[in-house]
């Protein structure tokens, strides 16, 4: 089965926030614009639910087409990999929308995860049509995270630490639960009252079982291995106050 990574998906891959707000296809004259909204922006099977839907509306000023496919995404070796996925079928996995109308695709969960939650990615790509001579057309992509959880209660447990790599900082986050987790607003306060911050608002997921890393995007020149500093962030499980400390190893 054909595996991409985050970067290998292309920069068409779009955060979740861009989902909400919808999406614009603009042609190089600037003549006409088709825009996309999907919602919700991420879904949520409980246990037992094999199937939900989402919304396509198109906004824009012309008739456009969709295709709609299912990716399982994991976090290995701390990387987003998608995969072509059969575990959720998409229908119809092709559609074409007028202008001020909505499409309703969808969703089936073939079979209930067992131990652990099982994590998606749905992607609606907008098809374009055909671009007049001197004009170019962007193709765009929504990705819409999809959750199914197993019938035993799922809850994250997520550890946070530092280590030190070539005059790098790396914020570590190991998820050992069986549920995601996000993390967002991050800051890091040194001994000395220094706040840093880090990258993590850009991909904040922490998927069941995975390990993320991100930069800590202040100096960090003073930040000795051994030192403790304060970190300070919000998640889907509440605030996280706590110590942690600088290592040398990952």
């Amino acid at each position: 089965m054909p595996r991409i990574s985050a970067m290998a998906a292309g920069r068409h891959v779009l955060a979740t926030t861009a989902a909400a707000a919808g999406l614009l296809l603009l042609s190089t004259t600037g003549a006409r614009a088709q825009a996309l909204t999907v919602f919700p922006v991420n879904i949520l099977l409980a246990p037992g639910q094999m199937t939900s839907t989402l919304t396509v509306a198109n906004n824009g000023d012309a008739t456009t087409s969709i295709q709609v496919r299912a990716f399982s995404w994991d976090q290995a070796g701390g990387v987003q990999h998608l995969a072509l996925s059969d575990q959720v079928m998409t229908s119809p996995p092709i559609a074409t929308i007028a202008p001020g109308a909505t499409q309703t695709v969808r969703l089936v969960l073939r079979s209930a995860p067992e131990e652990k939650e099982a994590s998606f990615r749905i992607l609606v790509d907008q098809i374009p049509p055909a671009a007049a001579p001197g004009t170019v057309r962007m193709a765009l992509r929504l990705s819409i995270p999809v959750f199914a959880e197993p019938p035993i209660q799922a809850i994250a447990h997520v550890r946070y630490h530092l280590y030190a790599d070539g005059g790098k900082l790396m914020l570590v986050a190991v998820n050992d639960g069986t549920s995601h987790d996000t993390i967002r607003a991050v800051t890091l306060t040194t001994a000395g009252g220094e706040t840093l911050t880090t990258d993590a608002n850009a991909s904040p997921y922490i998927l069941a079982g995975a390990t993320r890393e991100w930069n800590v995007t202040s100096p960090v020149n003073a930040v000795a291995q051994g030192a403790s500093l304060h970190l300070t962030a919000s998640t889907m499980t509440g605030k996280v106050s706590q110590s942690v400390i600088v290592t040398s190893t990952p």
